[in-house]
């Protein structure tokens, strides 16, 4: 692609994935971890995090906005049990289409969203976190 084109595209949204103690780990059998990294990779940038402290939702995938889309109010949407390959596929399409804030939320993605869950460092009274943390 050339470098023009590079630089015009809007930069898209981005995408946390929980790859810890037990998320992308044989403790959710049957769920092909690499593939799902792969498929998500080819449609923005992923970062691969520690543990997010929702080791009950395992995988937990969190799509977070582009700017564009954190300006139009976006902010990050926290997924659980993202354990095959259409909701993998569903997830795709989203970012696809934008992300929060530029796209609304599939309804059938509704179905994995969980509030984010507030830090265990601040303290029960504490807010959501706004983005996950990166090892």
């Amino acid at each position: 692609m050339p470098r023009e084109t590079r630089e015009k595209r809007p930069a898209p949204c981005r995408v946390t994935v929980c790859r810890d103690c037990c998320c992308g780990t044989s403790k959710v059998p049957g769920v092909d971890h690499a593939a799902q990294l792969a498929r998500l990779r080819r449609e923005t940038r992923v970062r691969v995090s520690g543990c997010l402290d929702v080791c009950e939702r395992a995988n937990v995938v969190v799509v977070q906005p582009s700017a564009a889309g954190r300006a139009a109010g976006g902010r990050p949407v926290w997924l659980g049990l993202v354990n095959d390959p259409a909701a993998t596929e569903d997830v795709a399409a989203w970012i696809r289409a934008g992300g929060p804030g530029l796209a609304p939320c599939p309804d059938v993605l509704e179905l994995y969203v969980f509030p984010a869950p507030r830090s265990r460092r601040a303290g029960p009274d504490a807010p959501p976190r706004d983005t996950a943390p990166v090892r």
